[in-house]
């Protein structure tokens, strides 16, 4: 086998992480968490949580009543926000300014084209899994909003990290972690399994995040999956190619990994290029990508 195909041992891996500091998630971020575990949600303390947090509940409001979101009435409080968009619907617009504001604080780039995909992926993620009827659209946003933060650790710590990803997406025969694994001794969907599992996100959201790039292997039935986890990645697979995902990062001007899975994920999900092609159209039409 060529060695750029090997796995990297965990303990190799952690030796690599070792050093860069990942962000924990905010107070607040636990305060809903613990909030939305309860049996009965308690709307109000959900309203309070977020409002307590004047820079995420200011955000929040902005952003709610910019034109992307495109609402014919002003929104002017939290409470007004959860009665139009639902209680859902805040938290994961406040998982993606908190994970987005946490980040920045330890970056020294610029990382709003980043950030950016990561918001768009999120946002197709879930409606493509509410179309379809596939996965928990709530998981499925966490998902495509969380799955690539490994790379917003490992920019940082390597100087030529962009170089070696543009590398990894050029590649057509070894996966994007391969090279990654090759180079640097670890890749950004284990680095985003850890900072998933610091934001103590479910189980299966951290795993799919460190299997998103084996997914050649779990539509082809090479390597087993649960279903849960392989909806909310097939549903991941379909965004990413759609925010063109493969051109942020690798500047690349195919997808080499959605053309490796493409048969396999379609036969999957149980649609045809032609219902991809209206998928991509409802997408662009509902105006979810920056």
């Amino acid at each position: 086998m060529n060695e750029c195909s090997q796995e990297i041992p965990e303990k190799v891996m952690l030796q690599t992480l070792k050093g860069i500091a990942i962000p924990s998630a905010p107070q607040l971020i636990v305060d809903l968490q613990v909030e939305m575990a309860q049996v009965n949600i308690n709307v109000v303390k959900i309203e309070e949580i977020v409002s307590k947090d004047a820079g995420i509940s200011g955000k929040v409001i902005k952003l709610i009543n910019s034109p992307f979101f495109g609402l014919r009435r002003h929104i002017s409080s939290i409470q007004h926000a959860i009665n139009l968009l639902g209680v859902e619907n805040i938290i994961n617009i406040v998982n993606a300014i908190a994970i987005r504001q946490s980040f920045s604080r330890h970056n020294l780039i610029d990382m709003t084209r980043f950030w950016d995909n990561a918001t768009d992926v999120a946002m197709t993620s879930a409606f493509i899994s509410r179309l379809m009827g596939v996965a928990c659209p709530n998981e499925a946003y966490m998902l495509g909003l969380f799955h690539n933060a490994g790379i917003a650790l490992l920019i940082e710590k390597f100087p030529n990290y962009a170089d070696i990803l543009t590398s990894a997406y050029s590649e057509t025969v070894f996966r994007i972690t391969d090279v990654e694994n090759q180079k640097i001794q670890c890749n950004h969907a284990v680095a985003g399994y850890y900072v998933a599992k610091s934001w103590k996100l479910p189980l299966h959201i951290c795993e799919a995040i460190a299997d998103h790039h084996k997914t050649h292997a779990i539509f082809a039935d090479e390597m087993s999956c649960e279903a849960n986890k392989k909806n909310l990645l097939a549903i991941l697979k379909l965004s990413e190619t759609i925010c063109k995902t493969y051109q942020i990062f690798g500047s690349a001007a195919i997808d080499h990994e959605f053309e490796m899975i493409k048969d396999d994920l379609f036969c999957y999900l149980g649609i045809s290029d032609y219902e991809f092609d209206e998928l991509v159209e409802d997408v662009h039409d509902k105006g979810l990508i920056n």
